[in-house]
């Protein structure tokens, strides 16, 4: 009978950023590299494992000798490369595209050095694990997982080892590490007879981590000594110094008997959905920007010859590096905040200099032939679908009597609303463009010439509690500042069931990470209104502003209907100055039997309407039946910035900030008298969109939507030239509503484009994607929620090719 093996994972977790800045993170990495390299050349059988690139290029770029070291140990074998990620970041917030760019760089980095690519996705430390994870490993080349949060207290699974499944069907080995991924005792006696006691059928091999960690440090002499020694004992399992992947391939005659698992891996630290909403929002905003700007680079570089930015990768390396648990988690210390807020910027100023030299270089090509006092506007759009969006520019030398026309010359209307700069000869003009899929159009500011301006064709009513269309009528009241009706016209019903848009003040006294806390409901006070008035009203849009106040902090609301859009937008302006306290906002619907569901990266959960703090990304939906009307309606709640939600029945909950101590872990207990610094203290903007629909989500267009709440049109104020391109372009459609092109970037080994599309209603669909710039066309097949990565010759001649993450042929 074959003895019972523990797999001994000689590891050392280094948080790069936590309760340090990243320069002692640095440091801790080359200490920690250097001692499991000392070890090496004294126990003759240890081994070690280490993921996370962005450490070895650290290495790499100040330490070129012991870079040279890892690397023999590595081909040798005694040195195992794991994660195949840039770094191990939140498992929760980072867009579906950011998991896809750890693995980009982070499997292309370990390639390239060291000649192998991870096999093992590996995010020990990380709080939560989102369902389409398996997809997206599998297709960056790695077919099994290690995780240890959420523990077995938090989420019950049928086993330490099991195969986990995305909605694709893709699937993965996964592995939960046993009670602690790093051990702190010379002696490790007692954690290998703690993981001892868990081997058993059908699972007869498991894996054991030991080594000093979060602040590195990795197996001792201490811990290798006591290996051998428990080694004699015929009382313990056979002791094995291995690696994750000699783990796998153990166990490898167990995989089709493992229990299966179709789910997120939720919950651990539900705080940290909501912990910091700076470095949240700088992500989001990173993102995006470097999405749009891949998009249109990429354009460019066929059409105009414009060079493609090398920087790019550096700019996204640093949106993964501030990606780590631990920042973007919101649980580091405040002095790390002052380093996200830089590298983000950095990564922000690259996108916006690479999206600038592209769409000028695009525009300066359209041709605009030369009319008096005429000035020309190009919006592009960075969606691959026809898109119906507001526009709003700083410009100066309005015409007088101005009138706006498209490339038809036909009227738009639009409207002058207060400028962002308070001086004389500058306007802020507001119009609602139609824009062809990823493509632009030509607009043009001139003077009425006696010409009449048209009239909208669209009812926007306003008075300074109530904003009416075609389709909704939203009542605010005068002396709450909370929504009393939000009424769809379109199938004669309320959708409220209370006072909605409710900011409420709940208690937390937990820590930065809310430890053991999974639901806030605890209400302490709510904001109230200071004034309620209309400040805007005209051809595009009607705003009503709320102010309102709690303690010694302030909101501002800005309600925005539009004439043409069946949909509310709110701008949020917060300056906070409350501690130990939640801010969410409550939208009580008049629904029954609801569905709550998500956004994940690169697709979607339905969670139970139980008022669990849930993780999300840029919309939640609530849809059931309506007791009057008897059918299916819902209210989509976009965002641009926020990743935190509850739905308890029939109430959804935004959480807009939580304000903890900066970096305040249990059991410590602040003094009562301490000095402390708080989170989320101050100004802070973002906005949200409340999306009525009949039927599903899925009818609503509400992944389009809230992409283009995230991804803004890009204007340039042009002027009139001569040029190759018309006035209205499109570059890149796909049939499917339901197939998204989110990617469009050059390929990383040569000028190539490389298109990702992803599926979004979780059903089987095939999409025609045509580029009609290059004469291109050819169709696919998706299965649900499944993601592709296409590569595109701009020779004609040559086949497209489908290829995986990595952007290596399938």
């Amino acid at each position: 009978m074959t003895k019972p093996t523990l797999h001994m994972i000689g590891n050392a977790h280094i948080d790069p950023v936590w309760l340090w800045q990243w320069q002692e993170g640095f440091q801790e990495v080359k200490a920690t590299f250097r001692s499991v390299l000392d070890r090496m050349n004294e126990f003759d059988d240890f081994v070690f494992v280490s993921s996370s690139a962005a450490f070895y290029e650290w290495i790499e770029q100040n330490h070129p000798a012991m870079f040279e070291e890892i690397q023999q140990r590595i081909r040798e074998g005694r040195w195992e490369v794991v994660g195949g990620w840039w770094i191990q970041p939140d498992c929760n917030l980072p867009s579906g595209e950011s998991f896809v760019r750890q693995g980009l760089y982070g499997q292309r980095y370990f390639h390239d050095k060291f000649g192998v690519i991870a096999s093992v996705g590996y995010n020990v430390d990380s709080f939560g694990h989102h369902g389409m994870l398996p997809q997206i490993l599998k297709k960056s080349g790695m077919d099994n997982y290690v995780f240890m949060r959420p523990g077995p207290h938090e989420k019950g699974l049928p086993g330490h080892v099991f195969t986990w499944e995305s909605d694709d069907g893709s699937q993965v080995t996964a592995a939960r590490i046993l009670f602690e991924y790093c051990t702190w005792g010379k002696e490790l006696d007692k954690h290998v007879h703690n993981c001892a006691e868990q081997l058993g059928n059908p699972v007869d091999q498991l894996m054991c981590f030991y080594g000093v960690g979060n602040h590195g440090g990795g197996p001792t002499k201490e811990n290798l000594r006591s290996i051998r020694r428990l080694n004699e004992d015929p009382n313990t399992p056979e002791l094995v110094q291995s690696t994750p992947n000699r783990y796998f391939a153990a166990i490898a005659h167990l995989k089709d008997s493992l229990p299966v698992v179709h789910d997120d891996l939720q919950h651990h630290a539900s705080g940290c959905y909501a912990a910091h909403s700076g470095v949240k929002k700088w992500n989001r905003t990173a993102e995006n920007l470097l999405l749009t700007a891949e998009k249109w680079s990429a354009v460019a570089k066929w059409v105009t010859g414009q060079p493609y930015p090398a920087d790019f990768r550096q700019a996204w390396k640093g949106v993964l590096f501030n990606q780590f648990h631990d920042i973007m988690a919101g649980t580091s210390l405040e002095a790390a905040y002052d380093d996200a807020r830089d590298l983000y910027g950095e990564a922000m100023a690259i996108a916006s200099r690479g999206l600038n030299l592209a769409v000028q270089s695009l525009s300066w090509q359209v041709d605009i032939p030369e009319e008096t006092g005429m000035k020309p506007i190009v919006v592009f759009n960075p969606h691959a679908w026809e898109s119906r969006v507001n526009v709003e520019l700083e410009l100066g030398g309005l015409p007088d009597s101005a009138v706006l026309v498209d490339d038809a010359d036909r009227q738009v209307p639009f409207q002058l609303v207060q400028s962002q700069a308070t001086a004389n000869g500058r306007h802020r003009l507001c119009f609602v463009a139609q824009l062809p899929s990823l493509g632009y159009r030509v607009y043009r500011l001139k003077s009425l010439d006696g010409l009449q301006r048209a009239q909208p064709d669209r009812v926007l009513r306003a008075s300074s509690t109530t904003l009416e269309n075609e389709w909704i009528r939203l009542s605010i009241n005068p002396d709450t500042g909370f929504l009393d009706s939000l009424f769809d016209k379109e199938a004669d019903v309320e959708l409220l069931s209370g006072p909605a848009a409710r900011p409420v003040v709940l208690e937390d006294e937990s820590d930065t990470w809310s430890h053991g806390v999974l639901q806030y409901h605890t209400e302490i006070g709510h904001f109230a209104a200071r004034s309620v008035q209309l400040v805007e009203h005209g051809d595009v849009k009607s705003v009503i502003r709320v102010v309102s106040a709690y303690g010694g902090s302030v909101l501002v609301q800005d309600f925005t209907m539009y004439r043409d859009f069946k949909r509310i937008d709110v701008h949020v302006t917060v300056n906070w100055h409350e501690s130990m306290k939640m801010l969410k906002l409550r939208f009580p619907l008049n629904l029954n039997n609801t569905k709550a569901t998500y956004e994940i990266p690169y697709g979607h959960i339905v969670r139970p309407v139980n008022g669990e703090e849930e993780p999300g990304q840029s919309w939640i939906d609530v849809t059931g039946i309506h007791r009057e009307f008897g059918k299916l309606v819902g209210v989509s709640l976009l965002n641009d910035g926020k990743y935190s939600f509850d739905v308890l029945n029939k109430e959804l909950g935004l959480t807009v900030l939580r304000s903890p101590i900066y970096a305040h872990h249990d059991p410590l207990v602040p003094e009562a008298d301490g000095h402390y610094s708080y989170i989320d203290q101050g100004i802070q903007r973002f906005s949200y969109a409340v999306l009525p629909h009949l039927g599903g989500w899925e009818d609503a267009n509400t992944v389009k939507r809230a992409a283009e709440l995230n991804q803004k049109p890009v204007v340039v104020v042009e002027t009139y030239h001569k040029g190759e391109l018309p006035q209205c372009n499109s570059f890149l459609s796909v049939t499917a509503d339901n197939v998204v092109a989110s990617v469009v970037k050059q390929a990383e080994d040569d000028e190539d484009i490389v298109i990702r599309l992803y599926e979004t209603a979780k059903k089987p669909t095939a999409a025609t994607i045509s580029l009609p710039n290059w004469g291109r066309e050819f169709s696919l097949q998706f299965e649900p929620c499944e993601i592709k990565t296409i590569k595109i010759p701009q020779d004609a001649r040559k086949p497209v090719e489908e290829t995986n993450l990595l952007e290596w042929t399938c």
